[in-house]
């Protein structure tokens, strides 16, 4: 194609002199396609998707038509220029030319869009092959027929039509159809038929019952020789000529009439769309090549021999399992089905001429990822066939933005069964307040949302118990290779993109919306691109696989689609969650933990405490525990001041210490003696272990009168935080001091309750 600068179209047919100009902003994003335009049942002059261009016609009694997506911005004071903005459309643009005061359409201006993505072309015929035939898929096992009435309905919409000929378009100009087509007309199925022909009499070898018959009754008679051994059976003439029957190889089989039927199904189709389509048309003209197609398929001389069908057998061998016919069947159910078929939501893919092929890529994806998930995991089928539901036009595809599909189905594992849940477009509510689901800020709807749970609990209890995972993924058809979205490292790069940001150029935008993803939607474990590339990316949030963001390239390919490089990520991902001992599991119920409860309107404390950092990093107010004990004597307290040990009773006796979790976790310890109301005897326990220990060792260090066989000693070191120096605690209001007697029985309190009695 030759790259010009601007070019001219003339409208001399409309008004002599009339001329459209249309200029490019950007160098190499406007084409003249004269010689490559025909070839691909494109319109000559080529445009790129995503770029901006000017535009002036030569008369200002004259205007371009809206044709929505606002792709003709007209200037606000003058409407014979304008921009053209193609946005993220490629295809045809089909654009009117008006008369301004009469809105009349005179003249149909075609533009063809590229796509940025030089293979876009077979990406667009490939992934609406698919689609074609997971929908049939679906369709099929909503019906199951055994035999089908050959009655095509061509009653439908238009826009149905086109949905049927994109589907038809899509299929018929691959190669796969024309072999099969090939194969089937190179070695045809045969079957043997009985000839009935008149022949001499006299060369007739084999005689059936009737022929004998023939000999006696046949007409036109010879009378036989004098002597004649047949005068014996009473036979005195011979007829000249009787039937005779000969087998041959036939071709008309039920088979071949249905390959027959087919082709001629899918030529009267495509010439009703063509009479329906506007003379010059991208539709007229795509319209006519495929009938061209067909009718030199139709004019080879195996066609002349096979006669027309009646009715259809789906369960004929052939049709199933021979090569050639069984493409031709599965193809021909697909046109079939199809005409059943009303998917709310195809109106984004098939406008006439527009391929989005952005959304194309979103929605084959669907059916990619459905795949890889039925194989995993144990999806139930009627999930599945809900796929499909009846409405007032016919059979609706549940398949649209904004409405989400879910798939619910079980992994079981040895050791653990999960709920799985696939969510196409799924929104994720922000209003919604904790421990709902849903979004914290606003409402957000990945494309995909993969939700793993564990087996036995309803969803809702498994998200308000932290015990719910999403993964999510977003389709990107226009990224070409990670570097378009993870390349800004240096801070010249930084610099540059901050300057852009404030044009509207967002190039990070999309991995910044998985961070969005993962940081806004309650529970995400990650959040992960999906597009047609070569290379992936796998970001670590921590150590292990998840959290994580990262991207996975799933290629619109037949023999090369890069699915199994994700399908080992999911696999990954349940070895993950079958692991019990994760990090994130911990996480989970950490978070459940805190979280489950608002905080109480006491839950404060701003008095001075140690920071939380090295060997104080788990001072968690509420979460560290001190140890109140009592000292008996000076002798006892200068005892312990020298050994820095103390001991507890171990029986259970009145005063014994009571080993519960919050003892064993303890980091201080307060001493107070008979007759103190306060106390600043203040240690750090060195290690939070009780060492069971005789009386007759703690004789030997010479402990003043122990009188207990048994004790339970902990080391001590003196306190040294300077936030604890020079302070002292009232005791006597921790909630469990005991009066009386009592006093002298240990117990434990949080550094919180502790913070609050100082003085």
């Amino acid at each position: 194609m030759k790259e010009l600068a601007e070019i001219e179209i003339n409208l001399d047919t409309v008004q002599e002199g009339l001329a459209l100009w249309i200029s490019s902003k950007r160098q190499g994003t406007l084409f003249d396609g004269i010689n490559s335009a025909n070839e691909n049942n494109e319109a000559r002059f080529q445009l790129i998707e995503g770029c901006y261009y000017d535009y002036e016609i030569s008369d200002d009694q004259f205007m371009l038509g809206d044709i929505g997506e606002n792709i003709i911005q007209q200037h606000k004071r003058k409407s014979n220029i304008g921009t053209i903005s193609p946005n993220i459309f490629v295809g045809t643009l089909e654009i009117p030319l008006l008369k301004k005061e009469s809105l009349e359409k005179c003249k149909s201006i075609d533009l063809e869009v590229q796509s940025v993505k030089s293979g876009y072309r077979d990406d667009y015929r490939d992934m609406l092959e698919l689609i074609t035939e997971k929908c049939t898929d679906l369709l099929l096992q909503s019906n199951s027929p055994v035999s089908h009435q050959f009655d095509v309905d061509y009653s439908k919409p238009n826009q149905t039509h086109y949905q049927k000929f994109a589907f038809i378009k899509s299929i018929i100009s691959s190669e796969e159809f024309r072999d099969a087509v090939h194969k089937i007309v190179t070695a045809p199925v045969t079957k043997w038929t009985e000839m009935h022909e008149q022949k001499d009499v006299r060369s007739v070898r084999r005689f059936s019952n009737n022929n004998v018959k023939e000999l006696v009754k046949g007409g036109k008679r010879t009378n036989l020789p004098h002597g004649h051994y047949l005068e014996s059976y009473g036979l005195k003439s011979l007829p000249e000529r009787i039937t005779s029957i000969r087998k041959t190889d036939s071709v008309d089989t039920p088979e071949n009439r249905f390959v027959k039927h087919a082709l001629e199904t899918f030529l009267k189709f495509c010439s009703d769309i063509n009479k329906a389509s506007a003379k010059g048309s991208k539709l007229d003209k795509e319209s006519v090549m495929l009938i061209r197609e067909l009718e030199s398929q139709l004019h080879h001389s195996i066609f002349k021999e096979i006669s027309r069908p009646t009715t259809l057998k789906l369960n004929s061998p052939i049709l199933q399992r021979k090569e050639g016919y069984r493409e031709v069947l599965r193809t021909w159910l697909m046109f079939e089905l199809a005409a059943k078929l009303i998917w709310q939501g195809g109106e984004d893919v098939y406008g006439a001429g527009k391929k989005d092929i952005a959304t194309l890529y979103e929605y084959w994806l669907f059916f990619k990822l459905l795949d890889l998930f039925q194989e995993l995991f144990k999806i139930d089928p009627k999930d599945i066939s809900e796929l499909i539901e009846e409405s007032d036009n016919g059979l609706n595809l549940r398949l649209k933005q904004g409405r989400f599909t879910a798939l619910k189905g079980v992994y079981e594992s040895n050791s653990r069964k999960l709920n799985i849940k696939f969510n196409y477009n799924r929104s994720f509510s922000g209003r919604k307040t904790y421990p709902d689901s849903g979004s914290w800020t606003t409402t957000l709807r990945p494309d995909y949302t993969l939700s793993f749970w564990p087996f036995g609990i309803s969803e809702r209890e498994a998200e308000k118990q932290e015990l719910i995972v999403h993964v999510h993924f977003d389709a990107k058809y226009k990224i070409a290779n990670l570097t378009d979205f993870i390349g800004q490292n240096s801070d010249k790069d930084l610099d540059e993109e901050k300057t852009e940001n404030k044009k509207g150029i967002y190039k990070n935008a999309d991995l910044i919306k998985m961070h969005a993803y993962k940081d806004a939607i309650r529970r995400t474990g990650g959040a992960y691109i999906l597009y047609p590339g070569d290379k992936s990316i796998n970001s670590k949030g921590f150590h292990e696989i998840i959290p994580g963001l990262g991207a996975f390239p799933v290629r619109p390919s037949k023999k090369n689609s890069g699915i199994g490089e994700l399908k080992s990520f999911i696999l990954e991902i349940i070895e993950h969650f079958v692991n019990r001992a994760s990090q994130r599991e911990k996480i989970a119920f950490r978070t459940y933990d805190v979280y489950k409860n608002p905080p109480r309107l006491d839950s404060i404390i701003k008095e001075p405490l140690p920071e939380a950092y090295n060997l104080n990093r788990a001072l968690i107010p509420e979460n560290t525990f001190l140890l109140v004990g009592y000292c008996k004597s000076q002798d006892h307290l200068d005892w312990i001041n020298k050994n820095l040990l103390y001991n507890f009773r171990m029986n259970s006796n009145r005063g014994a210490l009571k080993l519960t979790q919050e003892t064993l976790k303890a980091k201080y310890l307060l001493l107070h003696m008979k007759g103190d109301k306060s106390s600043n005897k203040l240690y750090k326990i060195k290690k939070t272990e009780y060492r069971v220990t005789r009386k007759n060792t703690l004789i030997r260090l010479k402990y003043p009168n122990p009188s207990q066989k048994s004790y339970f000693v902990v080391k001590l070191e003196k306190c040294t935080d300077k936030e604890f120096i020079n302070l002292s605690w009232n005791f006597r209001e921790l909630k469990n001091y005991k009066l009386g007697r009592a006093s002298a029985i240990p117990f434990v309190c949080s550094i919180k309750e502790f913070m609050e009695v100082k003085i």
